[in-house]
């Protein structure tokens, strides 16, 4: 039996089942993100999710994972995707019935990939897997709850609604919808592990940890610092990656601005990451100074390890090609927390 991963990207949620010692095959078209897949030890069918036969596939599948391109509906991008939103909901209940119009409604559509977002239903309908996870942002949950309710009908427990990477871990808040399904248990969102602040200890159990900074997980950013006390030439120099870091405070005084706008958000060292948003934006993810100084833009490492990979990950492409890749990723950390509570059939099956 195998865990199949729709629009597989380059090995967020591979890397969240490899956590929990499962494999996945994925389905990927882009060749760049394939070779990233490829590098990382992830299986990968390269393919068009919209046109992969079924039939092949058939008691084979024992989990489905899914997270369609989020361009069509992205607060970074144009969200044609809102205005085709009832084609979706006319897919999907055609899906239901057995008529399959993706083709007629693909032409209708503004973008014709907001469709992609049905797929996950065609797959489930057809493979019967035990349990589906899928992940978009939280524009598209009204079609994750619609899908629930037709999965629902076919005899799966479900669960909606939308989490913060941060509260499991991840040193971003990025918030982004999921939909959970089982045949086998009853689909229950994860329970956080991290708070803003933290929580206390109670009677109940230990309190949450406080959500983890940028500084947790990246140190202090690469770079010189000149302190210049209260004169404006001269000063020290300091390395930040060294022992300037407790010499001096101008490097905590970094801040990372997401946007090009006058309210661009802005978060300090000691703060998670705001959501990362790449592709035509990714000029605009840049350090600056706490006065509003441009010191770099942030590099493709940091990026990874923000977004919950290892440093060491084997991105390809060009570089615009590999921020693309992040930004799009399911942090692991938040793929492991959501597909925990799943996978437990997975494996009793295997066994």
């Amino acid at each position: 039996m195998t865990v199949l991963d729709l629009f597989a990207g380059p090995g967020g949620w591979s890397q969240g089942l490899r956590g929990l010692g499962v494999r996945e095959v994925g389905i990927e078209i882009d060749p760049a993100v394939c070779t990233t897949r490829a590098a990382a030890g992830h299986l990968t069918i390269r393919a068009d999710v919209a046109d992969y036969p079924t039939l092949p596939l058939r008691g084979k599948v024992s989990g489905l994972i899914g997270s369609a391109p989020c361009q069509p509906y992205s607060a970074a991008g144009l969200r044609a995707g809102n205005d085709d939103l009832p084609l979706c909901h006319q897919a999907l209940n055609d899906l239901a019935r057995r008529n399959d119009t993706r083709a007629t409604l693909r032409d209708a559509c503004t973008d014709a990939r907001s469709l992609l977002v049905v797929e996950p239903l065609r797959y489930a309908l057809d493979l019967h897997p035990e349990w589906v996870a899928l992940e978009e942002v939280p524009a598209v949950l009204p079609v994750f709850e619609h899908t629930a309710h037709l999965l629902s009908a076919a005899g799966y427990s479900t669960w909606t609604g939308v989490l913060n990477a941060a509260d499991f871990g991840l040193a971003q808040t990025r918030r982004r919808a999921f939909l959970m399904a089982s045949r086998t248990r009853s689909a229950l969102p994860p329970e956080p592990t991290h708070a803003d602040g933290g929580t206390p200890d109670d009677l109940f159990g230990d309190g949450l940890t406080p959500w983890r900074t940028m500084g947790d997980v990246l140190g202090c950013p690469p770079g010189i610092v000149i302190t210049r006390g209260n004169h404006t030439t001269g000063g020290s120099r300091f390395r930040t990656t060294g022992p300037s870091w407790a010499i001096t405070g101008r490097a905590r005084s970094w801040l990372l601005k997401v946007g090009n706008r006058p309210a661009a958000t802005r978060r300090r060292l000691d703060q998670p990451a705001p959501t990362l948003l790449f592709g035509n934006a990714r000029k605009d993810v840049s350090w600056i100074d706490s006065d509003g100084t441009p010191i770099r833009r942030l590099d493709v490492t940091e990026a990874a390890v923000l977004q919950g990979f290892p440093a060491t990950y084997p991105w390809a492409g060009s570089r615009t090609k590999q921020f693309e890749q992040i930004g799009n990723a399911v942090p692991p950390l938040l793929a492991t927390a959501v597909l925990r509570p799943l996978v437990p059939a997975v494996l009793e099956v295997a066994a």
